[in-house]
Order: structure tokens, then sequence, then C-alpha cells
């Protein structure tokens, strides 16, 4: 049997042992060290000869973990510029007015959070006063994805900037009557301000590496120099639970991402407790950066603790602090000196005597107050050591107390993060802690009042001034005014106006023929960013690739397999595709990204993101969320979209409910076009709207979301006649009559709307055929290609009419006189085209693919969701029939003669 305790042999072992008389030497040395020094003194010169051979370049496997103290020692500190005094008195103001805010709404029972900032205000403070670049430097600065429970601390520091006055903050969270703040960083909400939504845990981290990713890729491909700018993605501990923050972490180290930061507030708690009761967060964070090759900086103690550790000749306290779990310095935070001393320093003798040379006050200084992240000097030092390090992104982890200096009825206690306000005597306790000019008198009824020192304190012009160097204030959202993009040349769309006579193409190939002759468009073509998840050769983009490129900061370091072929796999460090690999959630988070580039950075961008539409909105939903919330422009495009047409993939590749989804999203414009020269009218208009002249009272910051096919089909040519593309881009328009379809109807023979959308089109074509000649049905067929846009459309006008303004729905105006009732067919659930039932006039009834999907032919799953031709010739006939215009016997007959 193999001994667990023997040393196993390692790859290393493989290879022949060139001086085993000097490997001898070296085991020997460690274990005598080992026995006469122990063996925490023989781990420690390991650990130190570990980190001196990576320092060296020697090929080693990495240290995972390091010792439980700070990474830059106090002797090594840099020294801070500026007046840390006059910084410790700002930092005081937004603490105050950040609790005030949030315990003067409490009234309300708006809610808010006070901890959070309190135990994260030097982090902030730090970065405003020297790192954090504003935006009227070179227009674009720093990129700060703030943690979203900090916000009020945020407001705090506007206030005192004067950017916001004492009205905003008594409405924070208090919208609705205008003039409020949104209650964390909403861009829709708070344009001027907010740049980055974060407050959905675990979107910021991911964000902030594929926005510095972004950085990098704007300067790769000369749109514009960003190079300067850095990424800080502020986070909570708790929040790294969440798998989307660590999801990209190895993206941001393979592509040597130094430009960003991620500074994790380690407070040890979350919302109810502890983060790692019976661990340490903090070192396990740290293994899974160092892990995945990021530069990490631990800022855990103060300056207190600098005697502890001078004390430590034995290594006893370095032991101590790595196997005290997080929960039980919670604790210490709580307790008494003598508490301390016993639990802490008992558990060691060489500790108990360093016990013997501390005084209580000393004891309670270190566990209840002093900690890296509260220290500015130490901040600015992690900080320094961030944005100096080259070839990798760093990540700060600063230890903090969640609730510091609000008082001993919030510090560390699980229930802070739902303690929602300080009562007057806590708050003068708190002004007396950070030594305010504020008079009890100023507390008059009860009410804790604001403070601020004045427009023309030293503080506040010691805070412009610091904010004036740096490029500006920060945070701010800025819309730089850039000329709309002009129009892509007519032709690009015109040319699927005429089908596709014979041949069969499905909508997905439809798209990717338009991209391909906008992106060469000499004005707007280099704007294009085509997104993809690994999926393009089943999207037909694989023509794209020579003449594109995929983008790679590395370029093609390889000659590729497919070198000799036309369409081979080309990578370069210009390339305009970001092909992600198979990550939804990074697509999106390149996405969002790009789209929103005209505010981060002034620079026009004109994202598509491809992907199957079964794994877009139902998977990263969250994110569609996010990129409205931050104003993101540009086209999603949901493939091999629709219940039935994706054969033989199953049931979670079946999609029928994304437009659903979707529709709830309200900067979402949803559309299931039919057609070829559809998709061209939706992209043409999509164009205008967003980055073109958007017509009055329409909003330029949306994104379209379009579903496509890939069932190649025969595509018609565009109708003739009026309003035909005001009804592609307004959802409804008549494709063809019974009459336009050669199909002779006789006189007075029943007729019917058929609505149909999507791939949905063709079987609705068909049905019309077979109601016409097999039983004397005259039909009329319509392309739906946005049932959410009518039915929005439909709400506007019901709400038009509360306020006595006479305003027809678009459905309704163009169904009007139609004759017979309407039938609707989609290959989605039955909820997509019921959107609009209420607003026809006519009889509705529908059909749709409700259920889960499954694997088979085309044919067998639209018979099974009863969709097909002759399922529909069925729901017709009985639509008929029960209005009397066809005999009831019809629908039997046609059920039998269709083996329905």
């Amino acid at each position: 049997m193999t001994d667990p305790n023997a040393i196993q042999p390692s790859a290393l072992d493989q290879l022949p042992d060139r001086d085993p008389e000097e490997t001898a030497e070296w085991q020997a040395s460690l274990d005598a060290v080992a026995k006469a020094a122990g063996p925490h003194r023989a781990a420690y010169l390991m650990r130190r000869t570990l980190e001196r051979a990576e320092a060296g370049g020697i090929a080693l496997p990495k240290l995972l973990e390091t010792d439980y103290v700070n990474t830059i020692p106090t002797a090594a500190e840099p020294s801070a510029p500026g007046d840390e005094e006059m910084e410790r008195k700002i930092t005081a103001w937004n603490r105050w007015n950040a609790a005030a805010m949030v315990t003067r709404g409490s009234k309300y029972g708006v809610g808010g959070h006070i901890a959070t900032f309190a135990s994260a205000a030097w982090l902030y403070e730090t970065g405003f006063n020297h790192f954090f670049r504003g935006k009227e430097a070179d227009g674009s600065g720093d990129q700060l994805y703030i943690q979203g429970h900090a916000s009020p601390g945020i407001y705090a520091r506007a206030f005192l900037d004067g950017r916001l006055n004492e009205q905003h903050l008594d409405n924070f969270r208090q919208e609705a009557g205008g003039n409020g703040l949104p209650s964390y960083p909403h861009p829709r909400r708070l344009p001027w301000l907010w740049e980055f939504p974060t407050v959905s845990m675990g979107l910021g981290p991911l964000s902030a590496i594929y926005q510095a990713r972004f950085n990098r890729y704007l300067t790769a491909r000369g749109i514009k120099d960003v190079s300067n700018s850095h990424v800080w993605a502020f986070l909570g501990d708790g929040e790294m639970d969440e798998p989307e923050s660590t999801a990209a972490l190895a993206l941001a180290s393979r592509e040597g991402l130094d430009n960003l930061t991620f500074v994790i507030n380690c407070n040890l708690q979350r919302l109810d407790g502890p983060v790692r009761a019976n661990f340490k967060i903090v070192q396990e964070l740290e293994a899974q950066f160092r892990g995945a090759g990021w530069n990490v900086v631990k800022t855990l103690w103060g300056t207190a603790w600098d005697e502890l550790f001078q004390l430590d000749t034995t290594g006893a306290l370095v032991r101590r602090l790595r196997e005290v779990p997080d929960a039980q310095v919670q604790t210490y935070q709580t307790r008494d000196a003598a508490y301390i001393r016993q639990d802490f320093f008992g558990a060691d003798p060489a500790l108990v005597e360093m016990a013997k040379l501390l005084s209580d006050d000393k004891i309670l200084e270190c566990f209840h107050l002093s900690r890296g992240g509260h220290e500015a000097r130490k901040v600015y030092a992690a900080y320094k050591a961030a944005v100096e390090f080259k070839g990798a992104p760093t990540v700060i982890l600063a230890q903090t107390v969640k609730g510091h200096t609000l008082g001993e009825g919030f510090a560390s206690k699980n229930a802070n993060h739902q303690m929602k306000k300080l009562t007057v005597d806590e708050f003068k306790t708190m002004r007396d802690l950070l030594e305010l000019p504020i008079s009890d008198s100023a507390f008059a009824d009860g009410q804790v009042p604001y403070g601020h020192p004045g427009a023309d304190s030293a503080e506040v012009r010691y805070l412009q001034e610091r904010r004036a160097a740096l490029g500006g204030p920060a945070p701010a959202r800025r819309v730089h005014a850039v000329a709309p993009l002009p129009a892509p040349a007519e032709k690009a769309f015109a040319s699927f106006d005429k089908g596709s006579g014979s041949q069969n193409v499905a909508t997905t190939m439809a798209f990717v023929r338009l991209i391909k002759d906008l992106v060469r468009d000499k004005e707007s073509g280099k704007r294009w960013v085509p997104i993809v998840p690994d999926e393009a050769r089943t999207f037909g983009m694989e023509s794209l690739f020579p003449s594109l490129g995929i983008y790679s900061p590395k370029g093609q370091t390889y000659e590729p397999v497919d070198r000799d072929q036309l369409m081979y796999y080309k990578e370069a460090k210009n390339g305009q595709i970001l092909n992600e690999g198979i990550t939804e959630a990074g697509s999106m988070a390149d996405f969002i990204a790009a789209s929103t580039a005209y505010a981060t950075h002034g620079e026009v961008m004109i994202p598509f993101y491809i992907f199957y539409s079964m794994f877009g909105w139902q998977r990263t939903a969250d994110q569609m969320w996010q990129l409205g919330d931050q104003l993101g422009r540009g086209f999603l495009v949901g493939a091999t979209a629709g219940r039935t047409t994706l054969t033989g993939e199953g049931l979670q590749h079946a999609d029928g409910h994304s437009p659903v989804i979707a529709a709830t999203n309200p900067a979402a414009l949803t559309y299931d076009p039919a057609f070829a020269y559809e998709v061209a009218a939706i992209v043409k208009d999509g164009l205008r709207r967003m980055y073109g002249e958007a017509a009055p009272g329409e909003d330029p910051d949306v994104f379209y979301y379009l579903t496509v096919y890939n069932e190649p089909m025969p595509q018609p040519a565009k109708p003739s006649g009026p309003g035909i593309d005001e009804g592609i881009v307004k959802g409804l328009y008549r494709f063809n009559t019974a009459e336009s379809a050669g199909l002779s109807p006789v006189a007075n023979a029943p007729r019917i709307q058929l609505l149909g959308s999507g791939t949905a089109i063709h079987w609705t074509l068909r049905a019309q055929k077979l109601l016409a000649e097999e039983w004397g049905v005259a039909s009329d067929v319509w392309s739906a290609t946005s049932w959410t846009e009518l039915r929005r459309d439909a709400l506007e006008a019901d709400a038009a009419l509360l306020r006595g303004e006479e305003r027809v729905p678009f459905v309704r105006q163009a169904l009007q006189g139609a004759d017979g009732p309407v039938l609707a067919v989609s290959d989605y659930m039955r909820q997509v085209p019921d959107q609009i039932a209420q607003w026809v006039e006519q009889d509705y009834s529908s059909l749709g693919a409700d259920g889960f999907g499954l694997s088979d032919t085309r044919e067998a799953a639209r018979r099974h969701f009863g969709v097909d031709a002759e399922s529909i010739v069925v729901a017709a006939l009985a639509q008929l029939a029960k209005r009397g215009e066809v005999k009831a016997t019809a629908v039997k007959e046609a059920r039998e003669k269709y083996g329905l």
C-alpha cells in the first residue's frame, strides 16, 4: 500500500538527475533547518526561495498563497503626496453625509446601505485624490466600476464637490417626482454621473475585464488611442462567490491586461454573515487570482500592527493569523481585550509572552480598528504598485471592517447590511470620532443634519484642485458631440428587395451577407464590431475571417492548419472580429463595452453579437438589462431561432420563448423578420435611429434584437406599394392578398386574415394555398415583423387616450377594414402573438409552439406543435365555422384529410 504521507513523484522526476549528490545536499539542508529551527522556519525559507526564483524568472510552480500579512511592508511604503490631514477631513464629511442620507430616507421606508461605504471609504477617497483620471484630460480618463452598495458615499462626495445639493440627497431612492437619486449606479437614471451599472453582483467584474480588453481593441485597431485609460473595479469579497465574478480571470492575465485593477473590499462579511466563516476568504482569493496569473497585493493590517510583527521573532503571530478563521476575526472585533488575550494569544506560548508586552488599548486598537483598507498611506502604496505593475492585471485585497466608524452597533455585526439608520446619539458619537464641527443644536426635531464645510472651504478647494489635476470630476459620464454616422450606401440594402429567385436562403445567411457589404463601407465599415461565441462557422461567417481578421493581442504566432484555404482562420493584432470562445456571458460583456463606446470613449461603434437564440436571452438576460441600463446601442442577433427550425437538437436548443423574455426589456426592440428584405429594412432603420438622425421623440439609446432562422427558404421580392417599409419597422404589413397571390377566390368566398412571423410565414403561405384550392376560402397573409413593437405602440395609444388624446394603435390602423377573423401563427409560444390580441377588432385566435422542444424533423416537429400548414388550415376553418361562414363538418373533414 502506498504511504499517503510519502513524497509523491513529480513530473520533474521523469528527468535524469544530473547531480544526485548536489540534490542530496539541498535536501539535507532542508532537513537540518527543520530539525534545528522547526518546520515553520523551514517552510518560511522555502517560500522565500520560491519567491526569489519567481522574481528571477526561473520556471517553477508559483506559490498560490503568501503569509496573511501585507504584501508591501511598512518600510517599503512610498510617501503619499498631498495633505493627509485634509484628506482625512474630506473623508469624514463623506462618511457623515452617506450615513445621514440613508438614515433620513429610512423614515420613508426606501432603504439603503450604510455599512459598505463605511468600510470602503478610504479605498475610494485615495483613488479620487490621487489616481482616478477624469474625462476632461483626454476625453476618456479611467473607467470606474463602483460597488453598488457604496453609492451613498459617492453621492456624498458629489455633494461636497457641489455637483449635488441637499434636495438631491433627500431624494435618494425617490426618483418618481424627478430630481432624485437612484439606489445604485444606474446610468439610465442618472446619466451624467454613472457610467457602469454594477449592483447585479458579478456583472461588474466581468464587464470590467472586457472593458479593459475592449480598450486594447480600440487602440490596436487605430480607432482611438486609449492606452492611458485604466479600469478600476471595486468589488465585495462576498460578490466573488458569483460565477461571473471570476469567469474571465484567465482572459485578463492571458492578454496581459495591466490596464485593469480589481479592488476587493475584504470586510469578511456578505449579506447574512461571514463570507467564509470557517475559512479565510483573503487566502482563497489570493490563490484563485495568483493561479489565474494575476498580480496580487494584500493590504490587510494597519500601522498599529507594526509593533506586533516586530515582536514576532518566532513567526508565531503570522502562523496564528493564518489559522484563525474569518468568523473568529469578526468576533474579536466585538469582544474585549481579555477575550482576545485568551482566545488569540493564548493559543501559543510565544504569543502569550508577546501579549504580556501589550496594553489592553494596544490590543483593542489592533483588533478593533487597525486594518490596511482604513489607512490612506497603505491604500496609496497598493494603488501605486498596481498601476506601475506591467504584464498582468492586479487585484488588491484590502481588509476592512464593515461598518467602520459607525459605532459598536454596526461594526462587524452580521445584520449590518440590513441596518438602515443610526440614532441621534449614535450620530453624535460618530461626529466626535470623526471630529466634525456639527453642534448639538443642528439636530433639530431629532433630524440628523447634512454636513458641509462651505463651498469656499479649504476642504472643498482641495477636493476640487485634486480632481482638476486628475482631469475633472469622477465618476462622470460624458456623451461627446459626435456627428451622426452617414448612412451606408442604399445598394447594400436594396439588393435584397428583388428576392433570391430560385435559390433557397436562410435569413441567417441574408444577415451575414448584409454585414459583409456594410463592413466594406468607407465611412462606417470600420465601426462594426462582429462578436461571436465560437459559432461563426455555424452562422456562415467564416468568410469574414480572412477579410476582417480575428482580434488577438499577439497576432498569429502559428501557421493555421487551413492556411492554404480561401477562408482560413486568420488572427491579427488589429483584427475586427471578437471570437470569444464558448462564453455567451463574455460575448455580452464585449457587446456592452462596444455598444457604449460612444459615451465611454467618444467613439461610435456598431456591435452585432450573433448567437444561438436559445443561449442568448435565456442564459444572459441579466446582462441584457445591464446593457439597457448602460444605454448601449447595437444589434443582438438570435440565430437558429424558433422552436422547430433547429432540427434534431432537442429540448434545450429549441427556442420558443426568447421574444417573450426580450419583450420584458424596455430598451430592446424585438423583431422576428420573415424575409431577407425585412432583415435589411430593420437593420437600415436601426442604423438610422441609433447612429444617424433619430426622429423627434425617438430614443436612440436602444438596442435591436433580431431573430433569424437557419432553414433555407425561397426569399420573395419585396412587395410594391405604399407603407411597406413603415409596416416592417412598426411591426405589421400585408404581404399579399388571395387575389395578388393568384388564387382567384370565388365571389363572396369566406375570408380570413393570416398573420405570420419569422419562419412561420412560409407555412402560412402554404396554408393560404390549401385554403383556396381545397376549401374555397380566401385569405390574406400579413407579415408580423414585431409583435412586441405592435403591443408597445398600442400601450402608448392607450396611455394617450387616458390623457385625452385621440390615437389609434398601429395594429388597428393596419387591419382596419380587413374582412373576416384573424389567425396569428408563430414558431414561438402563443404568448408571443397574443401580445396584440386586445387591440385587434376582428375575432382573434392564434397558433404557437407551446411546451418543451423535441428532436425530430422540422415537419414532424411542426405537426407535433400544431403549427404546420395543415394545422393552420384546420384552425382557420374552425374560426370560420364558429362564425357560420363554412360548414361545421368542414373542420372534421379537414382533420381527417390531413391526419390530425
